[in-house]
């Protein structure tokens, strides 16, 4: 993956928490800036995963990790969209 630099205003007392990053805390930071623009549907979390050099199941899990949930649908979104499926399961059978 090619890298480049990019300036960014920050509060001062942040500079230091960032200086010395592993590779590990390095991707967490990136990661964590895409997730707005999947948040927003800028972008897929396939994309991000291709922005970032992983694999989607792993980007997945990672958000995962952090509390943030792949599937953010209610319950009734999700009765809905399963009610859909059945129709349509219907109307090829």
């Amino acid at each position: 993956m090619e890298m480049q630099t990019l300036s960014l205003n920050v509060p001062k007392d942040m500079v230091h928490y960032f200086q010395h990053e592993d590779q590990k805390q390095s991707f967490a930071r990136n990661a964590m800036m895409l997730y707005p623009l999947i948040h927003g549907m800028t972008i897929s979390h396939g994309r991000a995963a291709e922005i970032l050099g992983v694999s989607k199941t792993d980007l997945i899990e990672f958000y995962d990790s952090m509390g943030i949930p792949y599937l953010n649908q209610s319950k009734e979104e999700l009765m809905s969209d399963l009610a859909t499926l059945d129709r349509v399961l219907g109307v090829l059978k």
